[in-house]
């Protein structure tokens, strides 16, 4: 997957957990929970999610990989270049 599709991914993982948020000017810089409304169980979600759809494994140690847009793609970029 390219960086825009791993991007479009995240979007789409974030729209089903938190479907009345505008994620239209996510900023790649600040923290998601300092722009949505989302809870542990949100995050988690996301986590599942990924894991659900892509087979990818997170270590909860590196969950805090996952804080913002820009960490996110940059952490998930090496896991998921082979998915098609």
């Amino acid at each position: 997957m390219t960086t825009a599709e791993i991007r479009k991914a995240v979007l789409d993982i974030l729209a089903d957990i938190a479907p009345d948020e505008d994620l239209s000017d996510l900023k790649d810089d600040v923290t998601f929970r300092d722009q949505l409304e989302l809870d542990s169980m949100d995050f988690l979600d996301i986590v599942m999610e990924l894991r659900k759809r892509y087979r990818i494994q997170i270590p909860e140690e590196e969950y805090t990989e996952l804080a913002s847009m820009g960490s996110t793609v940059k952490y998930l970029e090496p896991l998921m270049k082979d998915v098609e």
